[in-house]
């Protein structure tokens, strides 16, 4: 299997629209420069804050064109490739192998139901079609199954999997998987909390995937780096203030879904700092109204970042 190890800062880059839903390619580079400027240390797109499952093929093939045209290749870019059933995943996978992309994430299959193994088979049915290595996502909430402990090391034996992005909340279990991978140093772990990223990281984690940090990716920076020398102390300085910046995702409720309310939070927040023009969700999705927009102005304002 191709090999990729990621480790620290990979946000789960936002995907702008235009006024009439289509890819804003203006503001897609804008933010990608945002990030870089931030010094993250990788680009993860069409996953869940990128509202990839709003997206058509043809649209997630530009917003990875238009990613790595501005990347450059100056840090690792994967891409989603979530999907309901396996073929239709294979498909996009083999549409990102094309465009060029460092790496793969994968999902279990949402809607349908199935079983552990099955999911082992869907991700060998993947694995087998393309050449670039894969990482596996645990989000129990969009697929309503978990990744079991057994599965993620079966799928680690079989050579299916290179990492894990850890977004289902469990964060004791996540602890256990990481004393199952302690010494392993091809298998990077990965969580996609913004809120206990501190902790994952004293805990073993190799890096983040935080929504927030296309928001704030230097404050992520800070915090890794902290942890990296051992500073825990800054890291978990950094984090409470994060947790603050965090507030702007409740801002939207209950107007909006929780899960849009969060992106929708990112969003506006990137509109007021100029780094998208429109702050438009996938349909039905709702964006902020101008009343939740005013509070979440006033988080960043408090947060330094207007």
């Amino acid at each position: 299997m191709s090999s990729l190890f990621l480790n620290g800062i990979i946000p789960p880059v936002v995907t702008p629209y235009t006024q009439d839903d289509r890819i804003d390619h203006v503001s897609l580079r804008k933010v990608i420069r945002h990030l870089l400027a931030g010094g993250v240390h990788g680009l993860f797109l069409l996953g869940s804050t990128s509202e990839c499952v709003f997206l058509t093929p043809q649209q997630r093939a530009e917003v990875i064109e238009v990613a790595l045209s501005e990347v450059g290749g100056r840090v690792p870019v994967v891409a989603g490739i979530l999907d309901s059933v396996t073929d239709h995943c294979i498909a996009h996978a083999r549409q990102a192998e094309s465009l060029g992309v460092d790496g793969l994430v994968l999902t279990a299959p949402y809607y349908t139901r199935t079983s552990q193994g099955e999911i082992v088979d869907h991700f060998r049915y993947v694995r087998q079609a393309v050449d670039l290595p894969i990482i596996a996502y645990d989000i129990p909430v969009c697929v309503h199954i978990k990744l079991a402990r057994d599965t993620i090391g079966e799928m680690y034996r079989e050579q299916l999997i290179c990492g894990l992005k850890d977004s289902s909340g469990d964060d004791g279990n996540l602890r256990m998987v990481m004393q199952d991978f302690a010494g392993h140093q091809d298998f990077s772990i990965l969580t996609g909390s913004e809120i206990v990223a501190d902790y994952a990281l004293l805990g073993g984690a190799h890096g983040c995937v935080p929504g927030l940090g296309n928001v704030d990716p230097a404050g992520y920076v800070r915090l890794y780096d902290a942890a990296r020398r051992g500073d825990w102390v800054a890291a978990r300085q950094e984090q409470e203030r994060l947790i603050r910046l965090f507030q702007i995702v409740f801002q939207g409720l209950p107007e909006s879904s929780a899960g849009a309310s969060g992106v929708g939070g990112f969003k506006t927040a990137m509109q007021m700092m100029g780094l998208i023009e429109q702050r438009h969700m996938g349909r039905p999705n709702r964006p902020l109204s101008d009343a939740a927009a005013e509070k979440v102005m006033a988080i960043l304002i408090k947060s330094g970042l207007m």
